[in-house]
């Protein structure tokens, strides 16, 4: 008699191949998506410090097996005791891009206990496994990380923490020699044994509150003690018949789906001879961003508002281009549970700060906030800046048909729609992550507005894309600044998963047991 096909046990996809083989042994060990991805997170808190550590924030889109969706936001809030005020003496009218005011509240602990308690099977120290065993016992450095190590070295190597963690000897570890980090893995042993009310409210809290005062944090215990993630309602879109479900501000899915209503509304061939009106409706939204993205807890617009909002007839300046920035990845299993989720630090190496006594290196999304007292992003005590970061899933009705995750800075709603368009073309996970991008930057407040597009991106795209006004700047193909995605598509008989080529990642389908 012929065997009934037995579905796998899940699949992983993330953008270091350390964190994705650290999810996949979850997985084969009988854990389910919400495992892996803690698993998977952890480690690449140790292996791509360049984009995520245990002083970063994430999101998250999470499908449970009775179908229901819901958003997590483990964003980081400004400290209650710093004012408008005293940043606009300190720094006139802009935040500087580092140092220790554009570290807020790190969320991304909380929000790990956050998805272990609504889904994990699996004890809370088993998450750490992985991770304290590459932090303790070292692991190759990677291309991204040895490449950010030379990039970012004129004012990393400057923090004595970092220094001794990254430049021993004096020189950046290379890719390929041994990357330790014995601090770190002695604060992954206390999270794994403490909860991560350790981080919040324990030795590790007081070690690394009392190592960033020291440099002239503001953010106090009461603050760590005080800070919360939240469970929210994904901001959902409909597109081609499917279902298309992304993150409520403070994040940046508003975008994505703007972008799909503008190529639903008529635009033929969005990435071919129609791409200039795509890149259109990509700087509207980036404008967009740059004027009303905002904390919705403190007056921020919603979600639809963004979605139906005009373009400002007088656009405002966008930010910076991040180096760096973000980890997204995706994780399934055959119990019904999916996993959209994003890690980060902002920029590379986030604020370039690395606190010595526990190993932890901060992120710099407080750059994000605005010091314009009229802006709707203004920085306020408890506030959550506006945030590049937003997962993604795509369903057919109730289906869960596509579990994509990218990090990219202010690109990820144009990687997402690339992504997206590609895959409903026809296009594999394989391919729709290898094909060549590009993407509309944000406009800095003089002169046109640049797209950076890698060479291999067709001659009619980039001649439509300059058509329209777009000024086309060439970069080499599979270039990191185009962003790390990972796509799983879910099919009748299992999983199809792809890394990004532009990472250092892989994708793992871990077959049913026996």
């Amino acid at each position: 008699m012929p065997q009934e096909s037995v579905r796998p046990r899940g699949a992983i996809s993330t953008s270091h191949h350390l964190a994705t083989e650290a999810g996949a042994a979850v997985l084969a060990a009988g854990g389910n998506a919400v495992d892996a991805a803690l698993a998977a997170a952890a480690a690449l808190c140790v292996v791509y410090p360049n984009n995520v550590a245990l002083g970063g924030d994430l999101v998250a889109l999470v499908r449970r097996p009775d179908g229901e969706i819901r958003f997590l936001n483990a964003t980081g809030a400004a400290p209650a005791a710093q004012t408008l005020t005293a940043l606009r003496e300190a720094h006139g009218e802009a935040l500087p891009l580092r140092g220790i005011d554009t570290v807020t509240v790190p969320g991304g602990v909380c929000g790990w206990n956050s998805l272990h308690e609504y889904g994990a099977t699996r004890p809370w120290a088993d998450h750490f496994a992985a991770a304290i065993r590459l932090a303790e016992d070292g692991f190759p450095n990677s291309r991204s990380v040895a490449a950010a190590l030379v990039d970012d070295r004129a004012t990393l190597e400057q923090d004595p923490g970092a220094r001794a963690v990254f430049y021993p000897g004096g020189e950046p570890i290379a890719e390929g020699a041994p990357l330790v980090q014995p601090a770190l893995a002695r604060t992954l042993r206390r999270l794994a044994a403490g909860g991560s009310g350790e981080f919040y409210a324990g030795e590790t809290a007081e070690r690394w509150i009392a190592g960033l005062q020291r440099l002239g944090s503001k953010i106090t215990l009461q603050d760590a003690a005080d800070y919360e993630a939240y469970w929210a309602e994904p901001l959902e879109g409909e597109y081609a018949g499917l279902r298309v479900l992304t993150g409520p501000p403070n994040t940046s899915g508003f975008m994505l789906l703007r972008a799909l209503e503008a190529v639903a509304a008529g635009i033929e061939d969005p990435l071919g001879a129609g791409a200039g009106a795509l890149a259109s409706a990509f700087h509207d939204a980036n404008a967009i961003r740059a004027s009303h993205l905002a904390d919705p807890r403190f007056g921020g617009a919603t979600g639809a508002e963004l979605v139906g909002m005009a373009a400002p007839a007088s656009p405002v300046p966008g930010a910076a281009k991040a180096s760096g920035d973000t980890v997204g990845f995706a994780a399934v299993s055959d119990d019904g549970w999916a996993v959209s989720c994003i890690n980060s630090v902002y920029w590379s190496f986030g604020a370039h700060i690395l606190e010595p006594e526990t190993g932890i290196l901060f992120q710099n999304r407080g750059t994000s906030f605005s010091l314009d007292p009229a802006s709707p992003n203004a920085f306020a005590p408890g506030k959550r800046p506006r945030h590049t970061l937003m997962p993604v899933l795509v369903l057919r009705g109730d289906e869960l048909a596509w579990v994509p995750a990218t990090m990219g800075g202010a690109a990820q709603p144009q990687i997402h729609t690339q992504l997206l368009l590609r895959s409903l073309a026809g296009a594999s996970p394989h391919e729709a992550t290898h094909a060549p991008r590009w993407m509309v930057e944000e406009w800095r407040g003089i002169g046109p507005v640049s797209v950076m597009a890698e060479s291999d991106v067709p001659a009619a795209t980039r001649a439509a894309l300059a058509a329209s006004g777009f000024a086309v700047t060439e970069v080499p193909p599979r270039t990191e600044d185009l962003g790390h995605s990972n796509v799983i598509r879910v099919t009748p008989d299992g999983y199809e998963a792809a890394s990004d080529p532009r990472s250092d990642g892989s994708a793992i389908v871990v077959p049913a047991p026996g």
